[in-house]
């Protein structure tokens, strides 16, 4: 499984606009600045979120893009979908395939299976706020 840079440039715009909040709406313009991400992707990204309702967009003087849910209710897991679709690892698992005709006779079918409730549990226990208070001092230590 690899994670497009969709789904991580949408990360990396909620965690922008929840630092930010402070400021209110914030603009495209300046997520795409401080983030290094072009405007034109942010354009492909920025309606999905908001068709989805999390986040809302204010045009004009003043306006920009704000988060509707408060950071510890946004779950990763629920932005990765709606940015990546399924995560699941192998096709068979895939929301709307057909079962697979081997499923019952397929050996590594379980771990599968296995792996792709690991995946949905990581994801769908962190959440923004989770992102945001991450001290980057730690992050060097990660790899």
């Amino acid at each position: 499984m690899l994670i497009s840079t969709r789904g991580r440039y949408a990360l990396r715009v909620l965690i922008d606009l929840v630092e930010h909040t402070e400021n209110g709406y914030v603009p495209m313009k300046d997520i795409a600045e401080r983030q290094g991400i072009s405007l034109k992707y942010l354009e492909r990204i920025i309606p999905v979120l908001s068709k989805n309702g999390v986040i809302e967009g204010l045009q004009g003087k003043g306006g920009g893009y704000r988060l509707v849910i408060p950071p510890e209710d946004c779950k990763i897991g629920d932005v990765l979908r709606l940015t990546e679709g399924n995560l699941a690892p192998v096709a068979c698992l895939e929301c709307g395939t057909l079962p697979c005709e081997r499923t019952s006779e397929c050996r590594t079918y379980p771990m599968w299976v296995e792996f792709y409730q690991m995946i949905n549990d990581f994801f769908n226990n962190k959440t923004l706020a989770d992102m945001v208070k991450t001290d980057t001092a730690d992050l060097s230590t990660v790899l």
